[in-house]
């Protein structure tokens, strides 16, 4: 079970591995947001606030210059990921997918038995994820969305096809989505369903090609 929650968290940055680009755009028509999805807008201080708490977080840790100096994307992480939560509802919706807070609690309860207790949920999420633990809940919803989304397009997660369809699936609510991002972040990709400017944490464990290193100050 440990794999493959670990697997499809990691699918959620990698799968996203397959067209084009759209066009950054906005930032004048929508002063003071981020991002606009689906003709929503992801405000600035939502991101920084997001941003705050993980770093609120590090620094409490024995390992707080370490993450801080490893984590210099973190506003572009937090605003990737937050886009990437309303186009994984948007696939999951079209599949009739929906998600329940005993399935959320179940999978943490997994967690907690497999890191030593929630204190090691919290360290985990932390330090690989840069995941607050405000940010916890979120975070493993989307965990069990994407499973479910795989497992009503009948797709095996351990697969390439499997991941093939599902990344098929996210794209495809990416682009229906219409996501315009604030230049200020760069551009969002449909085919890797993340920003291009920067790399995930996680994916340097699962695919360590792409190319660039985080980048410091972001």
């Amino acid at each position: 079970m440990h794999r493959r929650r670990r697997t499809a968290l990691a699918l959620s940055a990698a799968t996203l591995v397959a067209a084009p680009l759209l066009t950054a755009c906005g930032s004048e028509a929508h002063p003071g947001a981020a991002a606009v999805v689906g003709g929503d807008r992801i405000d600035v201080a939502t991101v920084q606030a997001q941003a705050a708490d993980v770093r609120t977080a590090q620094q409490k840790s024995e390992q707080s210059e370490e993450l801080v100096a490893k984590s210099g994307q973190l506003t572009r992480v937090k605003l990737s990921g937050m886009i990437f939560g309303r186009v994984l509802d948007r696939a999951a919706k079209d599949a009739g997918v929906g998600v329940s807070r005993k399935e959320i609690q179940q999978i943490r309860g997994v967690a907690a038995e497999q890191s030593g207790g929630e204190e090691g949920v919290r360290t985990l999420m932390l330090e690989q994820r840069w995941v607050a633990p405000g940010q916890i809940e979120a975070s493993l919803r989307q965990e069990v969305q994407l499973q479910k989304l795989a497992g009503a397009l009948g797709a095996d997660l351990q697969s390439p096809t499997g991941v093939q369809a599902v990344g098929q699936a996210l794209t495809e609510a990416s682009k229906a989505l219409h996501i315009e991002v604030n230049p200020r972040y760069g551009s969002w990709d449909n085919r890797k369903v993340q920003l291009s400017t920067y790399k995930a944490p996680w994916i340097t464990q699962v695919t360590p090609v792409q190319g660039q290193e985080p980048e410091a100050g972001a």
